[in-house]
């Protein structure tokens, strides 16, 4: 296996990419093994923790499995899979916990939609607009349409120009994408979110951090409601059982 290097600049959405064609393209298959980290970050050439980034949001997605000790290999691929995977991750965790970390992140991503709409760049904007261009498909398999969701909400961060933040949210990666598994209708059931998502893009194009900064706690706040609301279930569901 060998891949081509990645310039300086890119996202590690396209380490991401970049990672995944060489499996497909490649057709590697459950248990082959990746080249090893000082491997991969000599031939992509970029950083150690864009690279760990671009793992990690591999293996959210189902794409690899990274055993400590042993290395990356290919895990299973198949939208059943990763679906069942998800939400087997989603049941470990309670409703209370992902409220907390959820509250973490609102407060993240409030502030950073604000540096957004002052810092973001032309290019910020177009990314944004063509990651909601696929996420507004209805035909998406759940899998697909949770990782463009995260997807979006991270270049959001990209946007913001903030590396803390950034790195903050990796930390409560699995938690994120649990949250979004939990509490994301389908993509033909989620038009409010599409919207808000939408005016989100508006004003960081439009310079409006205020207005930037209202969307976004909208949408946030519906999150919040439905996990405030699973934990007032919680113990209803837990006598019951």
């Amino acid at each position: 296996m060998q891949l081509t290097p990645v310039p300086r600049r890119s996202s590690v959405d396209e380490v991401v990419e970049r990672i995944r064609h060489e499996i497909e393209s490649k057709g590697l298959t459950s248990g082959d093994r990746l080249p090893g980290e000082m491997e991969l970050i000599k031939q992509l050439e970029v950083s150690r923790p864009v690279l760990r980034e671009a793992l990690a949001r591999l293996r959210g997605l189902g794409l690899v499995e990274i055993q400590r000790g042993n290395g990356t290999f290919v895990a299973e691929t198949d939208s059943l899979t990763s679906c069942v995977r998800m939400l087997r991750s989603a049941v470990t965790i309670s409703p209370r916990e992902l409220l907390s970390y959820t509250e973490l992140r609102t407060a993240i991503e409030v502030q950073a939609v604000r540096q957004a709409a002052q810092r973001g760049t032309a290019e910020d904007v177009a990314e944004l607009r063509a990651i909601l261009e696929r996420l507004v498909n209805v035909d998406l398999p759940c899998e697909k349409s949770l990782e463009l969701d995260f997807r979006f909400h991270r270049r959001l961060l990209q946007a913001a120009d903030n590396v803390l933040m950034q790195n903050i949210m990796e930390v409560i990666y699995e938690f994120v994408l649990t949250q979004m598994a939990q509490t994301t209708p389908s993509p033909a059931d989620n038009a409010l979110g599409h919207k808000l998502h939408i005016e989100i893009v508006d004003a960081i194009e439009a310079r409006d951090p205020d207005a930037a900064e209202l969307a976004m706690r909208q949408h946030m706040e519906i999150v919040l409601q439905r996990l405030t609301a699973m934990v007032d279930e919680a113990p209803h569901a837990s006598s019951a059982s």
